[in-house]
């Protein structure tokens, strides 16, 4: 249990590094000949995961001061993956595992366990793997290796296997034409394109990232590489400092994160901003009500449901059936807690609806989810008796400091 105090912040923190991203190179580290290193990593939950699935296929990883040291090209050592919570690891590992001649189990523990894999099995069936899920759940079991060719793909669930199966398909020897229907989270793909390049290996995409031409036989080139601040994390404290004072968060360059998108939503709802080349500075104004489109960035619905409701006026949030399946069913669990506050807020069909008004504070379960217990933290500030948080260790899936960063704002 950790109690949030009300009250007002300042200052300034560093951003974490991106888990989407760290992921991501990660396992093209770990894909690559020879020894990289990867700047600003994050050691949050989902990351560790990450980097012991790529030691089970044979990368070696070793942590220094400078960064991690992953050393790839080796050979399977286990035959059972283990992502923990990370549906993201889970779902992109899927298309890398099947690149080998053996059989994985891949599996995790938690919510993860049901979290849905379906979309995984006939593309991979398609291309030459034996593929299996429990009714369309983990675990999963694969047998490659695949082999390249042409290949549809359902992106209407998640977008992290097509981004899985986008970075293992350049190492098949064959040519691949893949075509992708219903796609979300476009910019989780022309994010993982634009790491690819970094490590040397490139896919044609055509202009709505609806077909990808990818040659067959590319290597990935080891290389060092920085990891970008989070802004998924990051927006947290951002709507802290529109909400209840002034903050500065360093190392968030402008990219291809979709959650960069909270800076639109700050400045909709009549927050002050400041965006520098690698900080952004947010002080609070006259919040008035906001209608966003969240689709493409789903993680973004429980910092923007904290902002409406401190702002005046009815605030609509669109796109809540992309949160079905993440850690919980976040949209009815956001609504439900956040009510246990005071918060009016509804979830309607694919929209959130919030009216503004003063919370009240109180105790919350975010059940097991890191992004709803963060939104509860930053709930508290402007509240009346603040906010209780039972199981707040839930943030070091996506970010272990995040206490201790909002702490150090309120201490200034």
């Amino acid at each position: 249990m950790r109690y949030i105090k009300p009250g007002a912040i300042e200052g300034s923190i560093d951003a974490p590094g991106s888990k989407s991203v760290m992921q991501r190179a990660v396992i093209a580290a770990a894909l690559a000949e020879g020894e990289s290193l990867i700047t600003n990593p994050t050691f949050c939950d989902d990351a560790v995961a990450t980097m012991n699935v790529v030691q089970a296929l044979g990368a070696q990883i070793t942590r220094t001061p400078e960064g991690v040291i992953v050393h790839g090209g080796g050979k399977p050592k286990g035959a059972t993956l283990d992502c923990g919570e990370s549906g993201t690891c889970m779902r992109m590992i899927s298309a890398v595992a099947a690149l080998y001649g053996k059989e994985f189990m891949i599996t995790g523990n938690g919510t993860l366990m049901k979290r849905p894999v379906g979309m995984i099995e006939e593309p991979l069936r398609m291309l030459g793997a034996k593929c299996s899920t429990d009714s369309g759940l983990p675990p999963i079991r694969i047998k490659g290796p695949m082999h390249g060719g042409k290949v549809s793909v359902d992106g209407s669930v998640s977008s992290q296997f097509l981004s899985g199966l986008l970075m293992a398909l350049p190492l098949c020897k064959e040519d691949s034409d893949v075509e992708v229907f219903n796609l979300k989270s476009k910019a989780y793909v022309s994010l993982t394109q634009s790491l690819m390049s970094r490590f040397g290996v490139r896919i044609r995409p055509d202009s709505g990232l609806e077909r990808f031409l990818i040659n067959g036989g590319q290597r990935y080139k080891a290389r060092s590489y920085s990891v970008d601040g989070d802004w998924s994390g990051a927006a947290f404290i951002l709507v802290a400092g529109a909400v209840s004072g002034s903050v500065t968060v360093e190392r968030l360059a402008n990219g291809l994160q979709p959650d960069l998108g909270i800076m639109d939503a700050l400045e909709k709802a009549g927050a002050k901003t400041v965006q520098g080349d690698e900080s952004v500075k947010v002080h609070g104004g006259n919040l008035k009500a906001f209608e966003f489109d969240a689709t493409d960035c789903p993680d973004l619905f429980p910092p923007l449901a904290v902002l409406a409701c401190n702002c005046k006026g009815k605030s609509v949030i669109h796109g809540a059936s992309r949160l079905k399946h993440k850690e919980s069913d976040r949209a009815s669990v956001l609504a439900q807690e956040l009510g246990k506050l005071g918060a009016d807020i509804k979830v309607i069909g694919d929209r959130m609806e919030i009216i503004g008004k003063k919370l009240a504070g109180g105790r919350i379960n975010p059940h097991g989810d890191h992004r709803i217990a963060m939104a509860g933290a930053i709930a508290a500030l402007n509240s009346e008796k603040g906010v209780e948080i039972e199981g707040e260790g839930c943030v070091s899936k996506s970010y272990p400091g995040f206490f201790e960063d909002l702490e150090s704002l309120m201490e200034k």
